[in-house]
Formats: structure tokens, sequence, C-alpha cells
């Protein structure tokens, strides 16, 4: 393919999606500031650029996948974009990040001369190599239509949920409802218990019931009714407690952005807080079923 692409992020997530990038047949080159990430990048067919700003100096299209916005602006800022020689370049970022700092980076690059796109994901590291990620984009019509074969190459599922920021407003959306479900799920299965319930009744029951939902039957939060659900492999990520503290973190200045009172988020919010400052950091972020388990059990005390 004639499309040259930079990416820039090639970590648990990124490596694997520029990888099928080059398996689709782009010419994919990529930098990392993390010695094992560029060796696993170039096993995997990327050509490595010493710098950032090298590798996106003759790209028409630059992928970033970041921690967060500071990450995204300062690169942006600090001489990406100005590195870029082709007029035009289509900066997708692909990192989760507030809507704000979404909104700058885009402006940034428009100011630079270029475009600028936000493209968060969903799946976690087995969709990247999977090649199954779900992208929600937030751009105008005429950036979607040239990205849109490039995020087929990695993704499934593609949305463009409209203008600059609000593929991050759908991101940040729908993770919100992630964690808050969690948290029911988790409390109603400790309800069980206390009353004697088993967690395969349970299961059975809501499953197939009006509270059925994703934390319930793809990540369950008990041993057993979901065999692949990280509550059967020692509460190993998935996705961990640490990334959900974060992602309710952008739910918390998204609601103070926009003035919206959201109780339950916000309560959502401190608890997973609570639990990433702790071991839940590397656990999955089902295991804030055990935090619910332990709070009833120093109650009962």
């Amino acid at each position: 393919m004639s499309t040259t692409i930079a990416f820039i992020g090639l970590g648990h997530m990124g490596g694997p999606m520029a990888a099928n990038l080059v398996r689709a047949g782009y010419r994919v080159t990529g930098f990392d500031l993390v010695p094992v990430a560029i060796e696993a990048g170039r096993t995997a067919g990327l050509s490595i650029a010493a710098s950032a700003e090298d590798a996106v100096r003759d790209a028409d299209v630059v992928i970033t996948m970041l921690p967060g916005g500071e990450h995204v602006i300062g690169l942006y800022a600090g001489g990406l974009l100005a590195a870029a020689r082709r007029p035009g370049t289509l900066f997708i970022d692909s990192s989760t990040i507030a809507v704000d700092d979404a909104r700058t980076a885009h402006d940034l690059a428009v100011v630079a001369g270029h475009r600028g796109m936000d493209a968060p994901v969903s799946g976690g590291v087995v969709g990247a190599e999977a090649a199954t990620l779900a992208f929600m984009v937030g751009g105008n019509d005429e950036d979607f239509a040239v990205a849109l074969p490039i995020l087929q190459a990695m993704g499934k599922r593609i949305v463009h949920c409209g203008g600059s920021g609000l593929g991050q407003a759908a991101k940040v959306c729908n993770n919100l409802i992630l964690g808050i479900s969690m948290i029911a799920v988790s409390e109603a299965f400790v309800l069980g218990e206390r009353l004697g319930l088993s967690h395969e009744a349970l299961y059975q029951v809501a499953s197939n019931a009006s509270g059925q939902c994703w934390a319930l039957t793809t990540n369950c939060p008990v041993p057993g009714p979901v065999l692949t659900s990280p509550a059967n492999n020692d509460y190993r990520p998935g996705f961990s407690g640490a990334l959900m503290a974060k992602d309710l973190g952008l739910a918390e200045a998204a609601f103070a952005l926009t003035g919206t009172d959201a109780k339950v988020g916000a309560l959502a919010s401190e608890i997973y807080r609570n639990f990433a400052a702790g071991d839940g950091a590397m656990q999955d972020f089902s295991a804030i079923i055990n935090v619910i388990r332990a709070q009833n059990a120093e109650d009962a005390a």
C-alpha cells in the first residue's frame, strides 16, 4: 500500500496494533522509548526510527498511543507536528485522554497545517493482537474516510461519533457505564453470598434477565460461571484497576467540564481510585468484588 504510517507508542496496545498494520501491507515506521517495545516492533516488521520526530518526517498518517493527555499534547507541541514535512499529514491519537485534551491536540495539528482526529479504542490487548478492536472516532467526514481503511486493519468495529473530541466522549461514557455496572454486579454477588445464594444460580438468573450486562456475562467477577473471565485466573488483567481508575477520573473531568451532576459516577470513581491506590492497580478491575467482601466482613466483625 502507498500510505506511509508512523506509529508512536509501541507498548502493550500500540505494538500489536502497529504489527497488524504491517500485516495489512502498510509501510510502518515506529518509535518507543522502551527498548523491549522497540525490539518487538522490529521483529513484527516495523522500521524503527531514532526518534519520534524522525518517524513522522515522511509519513502520510501518524498514530499515537500514549499514556495520557499531557504526553500527547507535550509531544505534539514539542516538535512532532513541526517535524512532519507533508502538509495535511493526518494525526490520529488512539490514546485514552480527556475530551478537552483531545480537542487541544486537534487544534494544535490544524494550526501546524495538518489534520487531527481522536480514535480511542476498546477491546484490550487481546483485541489489539486479534485486530478486533472497537474504535470511537472524532473528526470530520473527509478525515474519517481517509482513516477508515487504516482503522479497519486494526479493528472490527469503527464508529464515527462526530467532530473533534467526540470519540473520547464516547469512550468516557462507555467506560463510565462499565465501571458502575461492575460495582453493581459485584455488590449483587456479595449480597447473594450473604443470603446463601450460589454464584451459579445468581448467574443463571441475572444473565438471562434484566440484570444482563457485559460486566456479568463476559467479565463475571466470581470464578466459575464464565470460564474465560479474569476471576478464573487470579484476577490477572484484563483491564486493570489502574486503567479503570484513570478512565473514571476522565469521566469526573468531563462532569466538571460540562457541569454534569453525576453522583453515582463520582462515587464509582472514588471507589476505583482507592482500589488502584493499592494492589488493585495491577489486578483486573473486577477484583473490586474482593474490596466489597472485605468491607462487609469488617462491618460484621
